[in-house]
């Protein structure tokens, strides 16, 4: 088998992964699509171990224990991006990134509090914030 085939599925395999990252905006759909990408580049340590053992007299077979120490790292960033998300999904009630930007940051136009300190006046802002 050449090289070229399993080294173009990993490259479509890490541009839908790509994709997935940059458009989605459900936070558990971003770290699928961050598995797509680790996937990527496990077929292609395995298709280039398997290359380059062809080729050389010892075979170490460093790109399979790469993949296993990724696969490793990318089961335990599911096991942590999965408790965050259901830690902000519980707190916030959405795991919509966009949305759990805006109120990082500060803008929160949904939450009535804000609405009211925004009709209030300068002398009720200075007693809501006393």
């Amino acid at each position: 088998m050449h090289l070229a085939y399993p080294t173009v599925l990993s490259a479509l395999l890490f541009c839908t992964g790509l994709y997935g990252v940059l458009a989605r905006r459900n936070a558990i759909l971003v770290l699928m699509s961050v598995e797509l990408m680790l996937n990527a580049v496990n077929l292609n340590l395995v298709a280039f171990d398997v290359w380059l053992s062809r080729t050389a007299e010892e075979t170490l077979h460093s790109g399979q224990a790469l993949t296993l120490f990724t696969i490793a790292i990318a089961a335990a960033e599911i096991g942590i991006g999965l408790a965050i998300v259901l830690a902000v999904h519980r707190n916030r009630g959405t795991a919509d990134i966009d949305k759990l930007r805006d109120t990082a940051e500060g803008h929160e136009t949904d939450s009535p509090d804000a609405a009211t300190a925004e009709q209030a006046g300068p002398a009720e802002k200075a007693e809501a914030t006393a």
